[in-house]
């Protein structure tokens, strides 16, 4: 264990995530952080449900985070403030939020399966909000681990450019260490919960460490200009051609720009490599000094902005999660939630160790901390201080494609299922409640069926309802196939007082791939600016129910070509209501279709059930894409309509004997039978 510190400058804060395919590993490296930085006692391990992070009971009983965790610790001076993050699809709306407030993460890929579906899924989030990453592969003990071919994967599938900094020493049951090849040492493991050796690089391995420096040397030259001249007047004779400090800055400038992914590899469940793994941490991403500053720079002394991320109710009242950009809050403080203009009061501050806090009197700029007594602020929210409102970006929640019917079977706890139901969608976005207008039903909708099954568990566990939950049913779409022309429509209303007149035409035609264009053709002033973003936004509420069954309507393209106006009728309002009755018209009139959603399905299974699991797919509406054997197992994706998934786990597991295991990415729409 490193010397724990007390200071805690900006300048030595971490604020990073795991992320990775579900089973990949990520609890338990995160675990292993936690024993090895001294915040935690014991080893704490996913299946014997004594994980910190996973502290749910339902993630415990179902072996698999589900929510966000975050937890602090500190390594070599440094303070870690990490967010554990789930790895199954349906709860990717989680990830989301995280990355939103991170500064860097750690990617955990599975030595054997390498890039798995939802691996590239977040690896993908992860670009579009910058965070550098550093790469982890993990279980190198198992039969069939091989760093280079994850390597390879990680090039093909993620990234041009992945940096492997060590050499495994030992293979499969026999893995016992790494080559560091940036200081050329060996760090070695005895087993039993010793400490990490460091020792010369053993002779055997020494002319392949060399080779590899090497290789890890040009491929640094040629992204990074310092490293480069370095490289190029640098004799022959002197062996490396980079000096140690020379390639580690490198690393270091080209993982903060994204331009390289350090990749290191170890066995977390048996304590193998997680030692480099925070020295890594430490070395190679950033600080909050080192990204873009948020609205104001990451100044403890500058005024407050935060954004809260996480809520969630506790047993102690309801705690919102946030991180600080810049300034300092203090217990009692007064904050701005700059969204709504609403102010509140900052009660508590917890330092954060899964469902265990501290209270601390204070938090900086760089911190990710809970706090106690807002009332109303929800995920997203701009917090600042109330003479200098600032305004940032939240982040968006994911659209549900998955709904069910949610009912009290008592009918005296209505008023506390809709209050549940309330507090469900508060603590996470990605939940939506409506009424189904034609049958009267609630419905809950989400990101997936387990998604949606952990959501009813939490009415029956945390809110002590006993409820109802019907089938699975999908959110379908519709979309213009054929479009029409020459659409007129002509809003006239006398009711005594002033009138309403507003005349529009409307082009409808097919648009491609999803979404809605508005566009408007009218010269000479027939329709005035402010009426054709009244028509636009009248169109816009057209699209909620679609012609063939009330769907959501995407997919179209919609231009105004022409219009009139009365010199007192017209108004906003009016146009307002051409546009939307008018789209409405136009769309009965164009040939539609409906959409359904699909996902991507990898199954992997035993090599003698391939036949069974191929036929099962085909009945299921799938289109098989690529079929990859491997060591005695056979990969299959496909395309399948999502209402074809619901059940699958059940029935996969009766074609392959138990063996058989699915993920499911979401992949879109397209045409339904």
């Amino acid at each position: 264990m490193r010397t724990r510190v007390v200071a805690d400058p900006l300048a030595t804060v971490r604020n990073l995530g795991v992320l990775a395919h579900v089973d990949a590993g990520k609890t338990t490296v995160t675990e292993r952080i936690l024993y090895l930085t001294g915040a935690t006692y014991k080893r704490g391990e996913v299946h014997d449900g004594t994980t910190v992070t996973d502290f749910d009971p339902q993630e415990r009983d179902r072996g698999i985070t589900i929510f966000a965790a975050a937890v602090s610790c500190d390594w070599d001076g440094h303070r870690i403030n990490l967010i554990d993050t789930p790895g199954h699809v349906d709860f990717s709306d989680e990830v989301e939020r995280s990355l939103r407030v991170l500064d860097g993460a750690v990617a955990v890929f599975d030595g054997v399966a390498g890039v798995e579906p939802q691996s590239e899924s977040v690896w993908r989030r992860a670009d579009r909000h910058g965070v550098p990453r550093v790469a982890f592969v993990n279980k190198m003990d198992r039969a069939g681990a091989d760093l280079d071919a994850v390597v390879a994967s990680i090039r093909a599938r993620l990234h041009p450019a992945p940096l492997p900094v060590q050499l495994p020493i030992g293979a499969e049951d026999g893995f016992r260490g790494v080559v560091d090849l940036v200081r050329m040492r060996a760090l070695v493991w005895d087993g039993g919960g010793a400490p990490m050796r460091e020792e010369p690089v053993p002779e055997e391995l020494l002319p392949e460490a060399r080779r590899r420096r090497g290789l890890l040397e040009e491929t640094v030259a040629g992204l990074h200009p310092g490293a480069l001249e370095e490289f190029c007047v640098t004799p022959a004779s002197a062996g490396a051609a980079l000096s140690d400090e020379t390639l580690a800055l490198a690393l270091r400038e080209l993982t903060l720009s994204g331009a390289g992914v350090v990749v290191l590899c170890g066995a977390a469940y048996r304590d193998r490599g997680v030692e480099p793994l925070l020295d890594a941490v430490v070395a190679y991403l950033p600080s909050p000094l080192d990204v873009p500053a948020a609205a104001r720079a990451a100044d403890p002394a500058a005024p407050l902005v935060a954004l809260a991320f996480k809520v969630s109710a506790t047993a102690t009242g309801r705690l919102t999660y946030v991180r600080l950009y810049a300034g300092t809050l203090r217990k009692g403080d007064t904050v701005l939630d700059a969204g709504v203009g609403r102010v509140e009061r900052a009660g508590r501050i917890l330092r954060v160790q899964a469902d265990r806090h501290a209270e601390v009197d204070r938090a900086v700029a760089g911190d990710i901390v809970a706090l106690v007594g807002l009332k109303a602020a929800r995920a997203g929210a701009t917090l600042c201080a109330p003479g200098s409102p600032v305004v940032l970006e939240p982040p968006s929640p994911a659209e549900p494609v998955v709904s069910v019917a949610v009912e009290a079977r008592r009918s005296a706890d209505a008023g506390r299922l809709a209050a549940a139901l309330a507090r469900l969608t508060e603590e996470d976005p990605s939940l939506s409640v409506r009424a189904d207008a034609e049958t009267g039903q609630t419905l809950l909708s989400g990101m997936g069926e387990l998604h949606l099954e952990v959501a009813a568990e939490k009415l029956r566990r945390d809110h002590g309802l006993a409820v109802a939950v019907g089938r699975p049913q999908v959110a379908y779409r519709e979309t213009v196939v054929r479009g029409v022309r020459g659409v007129l429509y002509r809003h006239v209303k006398q009711d005594g007082g002033a009138g309403q007149f507003a005349h529009v035409v409307l082009d409808v035609e097919p648009l491609d791939g999803d979404g809605f264009a508005f566009g408007s053709s009218v010269t000479g002033g027939r329709v005035p600016r402010e009426y054709v973003r009244a028509v636009e936004a009248g169109c816009r509420d057209a699209l909620a129910a679609g012609p063939l069954g009330g769907h959501p309507v995407t997919g179209l393209r919609v231009t105004l070509t022409d219009g009139a106006t009365h010199p007192k009728d017209s108004s906003e309002l009016a146009f307002r209501a051409a546009g939307r009755l008018g789209l409405r018209a136009a769309l009965a009139a164009c040939a539609m279709a409906l959409l359904e959603p699909v996902a991507e399905v990898t199954v992997t299974a035993p090599d003698e059930t391939a036949g069974a699991v191929l036929g099962d797919l085909a009945a299921r509406r799938g289109r098989v894409t690529g079929s990859v054997a491997r060591a005695g197992t056979v990969v299959v994706t496909a395309t399948v309509p999502l209402a074809e998934v619901f059940g699958y786990a059940t029935r996969l597991r009766g074609r392959t004997h138990g063996h058989g295991t699915f993920t499911a990415l979401p992949a879109g729409y397209a045409p339904a039978p």
